[in-house]
């Protein structure tokens, strides 16, 4: 689903290289912010997690795609140990440096497992995550300190559509998959982005293009990173009609 909706409403194609350059952005203002916290701050929008543990989280996660990249696994991989780094700043720089690497030279249309039954098995979806992920953690490193950049519009927007496209979808994959039932509709007010979703407990859930003014159960209206940035859990979720079927879009 990587850039359907986008095609659909008329918007750039988003490419691997394109998502290198955000990624690039991001962990360069992460790695600032988390090398100026006191690293035993709490991150408030990651309850229980001390800057530490957030650069500590960010670091596995790059280890996580370059794994993935470089191994070329059509299969998932067994977790390594999560042994905790000595020294948490160096390590970051260690993988952003290898992730960096990696991303660059791996072909977006290389075979390799994801993470979603919704994604194919590509490596422009972790081309795709990298970029985001790290997006996310720059604001929730930088929400902590004050200092909050904004957004990009057209980043948020595709971050959006990953998220509604292909990470609802890696729920199923847990020990908790969902189940709500109903339809919502996520509309970007500034733009022509409008994603149709379609829950049902046990199925991956369908998202389409939605229409002008379709029905539904729910709807979310917005601008791109306003309504990202609610259905990551950083903000407080507005919408109107069922409050349930809205917070099952939501990510913790």
């Amino acid at each position: 689903m990587c850039a359907r909706i986008g095609r659909e409403a008329g918007m750039p194609v988003w490419t691997p290289p394109r998502w290198l350059d955000v990624f690039t952005e991001q962990a360069a203002m992460f790695r600032e912010a988390a090398g100026r916290a006191d690293p035993r701050a709490d991150v408030p929008s990651c309850p229980g997690w001390t800057f530490t543990e957030l650069t500590v989280h960010v670091g596995r996660f790059l280890a996580q795609v370059s794994r993935y990249l470089t191994s070329g696994s059509v299969v998932q991989l067994r977790p390594r140990p999560a042994r905790p780094p000595a020294e948490p700043l160096a390590y970051l720089d260690v993988e952003l440096a290898a992730a960096r690497e990696v991303l660059a030279a791996t072909p977006g249309n290389r075979p390799v497992w994801t993470f979603s039954p919704a994604a194919p098995d590509l490596a422009w979806v972790w081309h795709r995550r990298a970029a985001h992920e790290l997006n996310l953690r720059r604001w929730d490193a930088q929400a902590a300190l004050r200092t909050l950049a904004p957004t990009d519009r057209d980043q948020a927007a595709d971050a959006l559509d990953e998220l509604l496209g292909t990470l609802l979808a890696a729920r199923l994959r847990t020990d908790s998959p969902p189940t709500v039932a109903g339809t919502a509709v996520v509309s970007c007010t500034d733009g022509p982005q409008r994603w149709f979703v379609r829950l049902a407990p046990g199925e991956a859930p369908l998202v389409r293009q939605a229409a002008r003014d379709e029905p539904a159960d729910a709807r979310l209206d917005g601008h791109p990173a306003n309504l990202l940035y609610q259905l990551w859990s950083r903000m407080q979720l507005t919408g109107t009609g069922e409050r349930d079927v809205l917070h099952a879009l939501r990510m913790s």
